[in-house]
């Protein structure tokens, strides 16, 4: 487990977002695009409130928590300003998806049907991601890319599926994930179409601190970043 980020402030922030923002801008140019699609979340895992607060007053408004715990401790301090905009990047474990629903306007790990009915079920509706499993690793969650569709039909009327996340294996050369972001892009793209009357399968949410700018490259709607955020190089 990482150890827990020190000494994070406003300064030190807006200057790892100056360099995330030139980076994206640059991937994104390599792509055709113009990067302004591109949402940065932070995650905010192994910082406190105070962080979290700091992030918001720097100009990130997206934080992104791992755990329903965490995720309420900060929420309850009463530090983090109202307009920051919650996701949810951790395992989505059913017993607590309406709870996680409402508290976020997000969450990115949606891979179950006992999930999925728990947030039928509960008041909150927060927008959608599938987590897709493209690397087929056995030791992550995430449905399989064959199975991705019969979920999207089967799931609740109730809800509506924005795009698919993935976490590639981590590695020191980001090269190694572009296979894995393609093949979520082109997933995407085959399946749109096909339930368009129930889904809106617009975005992707790929890319890390490691890889972010290859998964711009390949279409990356929602990065989701740490400690180069926070003037460290994760």
């Amino acid at each position: 487990m990482r150890p827990a980020i020190d000494g994070v402030t406003q300064t030190s922030i807006q200057q790892g977002l100056a360099r995330v923002r030139e980076t994206i801008s640059l991937a994104a140019a390599r792509s055709g695009r113009t990067g302004a699609d591109v949402h940065v979340l932070a995650a905010v895992k192994y910082v406190d409130a105070q962080a979290c607060a700091h992030l918001v007053e720097a100009g990130i408004f997206d934080l992104a928590e791992n755990r329903l715990s965490q995720l309420e401790d900060r929420q309850d301090a009463g530090i983090v300003p109202a307009s920051a905009r919650w996701h949810f990047i951790g395992r989505l474990q059913s017993r607590e998806a309406a709870a996680v629903a409402a508290r976020v306007g997000t969450i990115h790990t949606l891979c179950t049907s006992s999930a999925a009915r728990r947030l039928a079920a509960g008041t909150g509706r927060p927008e959608l991601f599938v987590q897709v499993n493209v690397d087929r690793d056995p030791a992550k969650d995430g449905l399989a890319p064959e199975d991705v569709e019969r979920f999207l039909v089967e799931l609740p009327d109730a809800l509506e599926v924005r795009g698919f996340m993935a976490m590639p294996a981590f590695t020191d050369n980001p090269e190694q994930s572009r296979g894995a972001f393609a093949a979520l892009r082109e997933l995407r793209d085959e399946l749109a179409p096909r339930v368009a009357e129930r889904h809106r399968l617009e975005s992707l949410s790929i890319g890390t601190s490691q890889d972010y700018a290859v998964a711009v490259e390949e279409g990356a709607t929602h990065v989701r970043l740490g400690r180069t955020l926070y003037g460290g190089d994760e």
